[in-house]
């Protein structure tokens, strides 16, 4: 009875199964078969949120849970991206300048981009902008944006705005010797380029020198803009003795005859004018300082346009209907 069984068996099974290595296969491929229907169920199980549609964000995360569920169920524990962030080729969180900045073109010496920080981008704008103290920090960088700037194109002008106190602070005290502003001086006037000057806030001492110091016709200044100019300051010496602060003494009166001699020969006024003038502190707003000759213009918004609409005093007279007779 039993070998009747095994032979009934036998021939109801189909002939697939009829060697040991062909029982195995189809057995493997029913348990694959199986995964695959239960994948298919879980697909259909996993419920969407109500999606925005103007959000991006939802929107790729739906698009992902309903094509490839997994990689939302098997997220990694230990991760440093910010969740569901990495299904983004690349996430951008916010934009940087260089990404906003894209409408300057450039000749071969610059970059395809423009570099990200303020200055920067003020640079390549050729301009440069002086509003510390004149310190060794700051002497070097606007001496180097000076050769820089030249390198680029020795035709184009520079622009460099001033808002400075000099070598002191705003209290009267010491922050940076007298040759730190006559660095500046003499790369200005070894450059081919025109260099127009701007006084923004104030410009005191060495800085007020910078601003006399742009070409002819091409220094302005703001309307409430102050410069001043001042002798120069004798540093701490409590340490010192007595040879060495003589020694300092006569190196700061020779300053102040470099710096009288300079701003003479920009200003057009004579030395000792500029002398006495400097005995003591010496203040002045953009209207004196244009009349002392450290500026050429002063910057009010819309002045050209408002001069060149004013009439004549003869279209004046027609317009208001008065005849001039001849030999009044």
């Amino acid at each position: 009875m039993v070998v009747s069984l095994q032979v009934s068996i036998s021939t109801s099974l189909p002939s697939s199964f009829s060697s040991p290595s062909l029982r195995t296969n189809n057995f493997r491929n029913s348990k694959t078969l199986c995964s695959i229907n239960g994948g298919a169920k879980a697909k259909a199980k996993i419920p969407l949120p109500p999606i925005n549609l103007k959000d991006p964000f939802l929107k790729k995360l739906a698009s992902v849970a309903a094509t490839s569920p997994d990689s939302l169920l098997n997220r990694p524990v230990n991760s440093d991206t910010p969740p569901f962030l990495d299904l983004f080729e690349a996430p951008t969180l916010m934009a940087t300048p260089a990404q906003v900045e894209r409408s300057v073109s450039y000749n071969e010496h610059r970059p395809r981009r423009p570099p990200p920080d303020l200055p920067s981008l003020l640079l390549h704008g050729r301009i440069i902008y002086i509003g510390m103290p004149l310190v060794p920090a700051v002497t070097e960088l606007v001496v180097a944006e000076l050769m820089y700037l030249q390198w680029m194109d020795p035709k184009e002008p520079i622009f460099m705005y001033i808002n400075s106190t000099g070598t002191t602070r705003d209290d009267g005290e010491t922050v940076g010797m007298e040759s730190e502003g006559f660095a500046i001086y003499d790369a200005m006037q070894q450059l081919k380029n025109e260099i127009h000057t701007v006084s923004v806030g104030a410009a005191i001492g060495q800085a007020c020198l910078l601003l006399a110091s742009g070409s002819k016709g091409k220094r302005f200044m703001m309307p409430l803009a102050k410069a001043m100019i001042q002798q120069p300051r004798i540093p701490s010496s409590g340490l010192l003795p007595a040879s060495d602060v003589l020694i300092r003494a006569k190196e700061v009166i020779t300053n102040r005859d470099t710096l009288v001699k300079l701003l003479a020969k920009h200003t057009g006024n004579s030395e000792e004018t500029v002398s006495n003038v400097m005995r003591r502190p010496y203040y002045m707003d953009a209207v004196r300082a244009k009349e002392f000759g450290v500026i050429d213009k002063i910057l009010w918004r819309g002045q050209d346009k408002i001069m060149s609409d004013v009439s004549s005093p003869d279209d004046w007279d027609k317009g208001a209907g008065i005849k001039v007779v001849d030999g009044l």
